[in-house]
């Protein structure tokens, strides 16, 4: 699985003009996923981004985890994340696992965040959705569950 984690002061989604998800301060998680991945890989992203400490404390460093800001998270699907452009000028796709695969695992991975008690609004899986957001830093991470 992979995961591109944005720090966020905002941020919501909408499917055909109606938002479906929405948060405050917290994450923004894209998240795809390929053929190999396991409940193991969700545990491990859901365990790693539950516990990032990205967020500033009182000296400015990065020491403070999202549960410790009070944060919450909006999780999307993004089968792109697995998009090949090393070929040609138009991205394949074979490495991005199908949906019957990708949905069940990318909902475990959510119910994983919910277990470590954080908040989790999401997108609609395989719909065509408008993400907004005000990334804060701006940070950007990108987490990959085969690169532990």
């Amino acid at each position: 699985m992979r995961v591109v984690v944005q720090r966020s002061k905002t941020a919501s989604v909408a499917v055909d003009g109606e938002i479906v998800g929405q948060i405050d301060q917290g994450l923004v998680l894209l998240v795809g996923v390929t053929h190999e991945d396991t409940d193991a890989d969700a545990r491990w992203l859901a365990d790693k981004i539950a516990g990032l400490r990205i967020f500033e404390d009182e000296q400015g460093k990065m020491n403070l985890s999202i549960a410790d800001i009070g944060g919450q998270v909006l999780s999307i699907s993004q089968f792109t994340l697995y998009g090949d452009c090393r070929k040609g000028r138009r991205p394949n796709f074979m490495n991005a696992a199908r949906p019957e695969l990708a949905e069940p695992l990318y909902e475990t991975f959510n119910s994983m965040l919910r277990e470590a008690g954080l908040p989790v609004a999401t997108g609609r899986f395989g719909s065509m959705m408008d993400v907004s957001l005000t990334n804060w830093g701006p940070v950007t991470l990108i987490l990959d569950s085969k690169v532990q």
